[in-house]
């Protein structure tokens, strides 16, 4: 019996251990309007389409303004916000949004949704979109 009440014991408090504290959009701000961004991984509704992005460098500004850059030099332009929110729907400690909207092309407007934050540290940020359409589960990684 005390076996059974001490692996109960263990269990719960690993689990409380692996709640995180939520992240808020200052945090957000103070990260990613800092250095130039990379797409790691984005994966859309299972298929892996990270390769799409390749040479493509982002830069966040404080502002909420967002550019792209290829390889070659074109630029293209956007808007992203972070935003609080705090629902029955989330999960715990997810409670912010990346919200990303960039104007070029159709590979590039595949981001512009708005992304829950699974984690973010100062170099990696990834984050997950359920799409209400089909119901397909997107995920996008930047790293600097």
């Amino acid at each position: 019996m005390k076996t059974r009440i001490l692996l109960f014991a263990v269990l719960i408090m690993s689990l409380n251990a692996c709640t995180k504290d939520p992240i808020n959009t200052t945090e957000v701000l103070n990260n990613v309007a800092n250095g130039t961004w990379r797409v790691t991984k984005f994966i859309d509704s299972g298929k892996d389409e990270t390769a799409d992005f390749k040479g493509f460098t982002f830069t966040f500004t404080d502002n909420g303004g967002v550019t792209a850059m290829s390889s070659n030099g074109t630029v293209y332009n956007g808007n992203w916000t972070s935003e609080d929110h705090s629902s029955d729907d989330h999960p715990k400690g997810d409670s912010s949004k990346f919200v990303l909207f960039i104007s070029g092309p159709n590979f590039l407007t595949e981001i512009n949704e708005d992304w829950d934050i699974l984690s973010m540290i100062d170099k990696k940020i990834e984050l997950k979109h359920v799409s209400g359409g089909n119901g397909g589960t997107d995920f996008l990684t930047f790293e600097k």
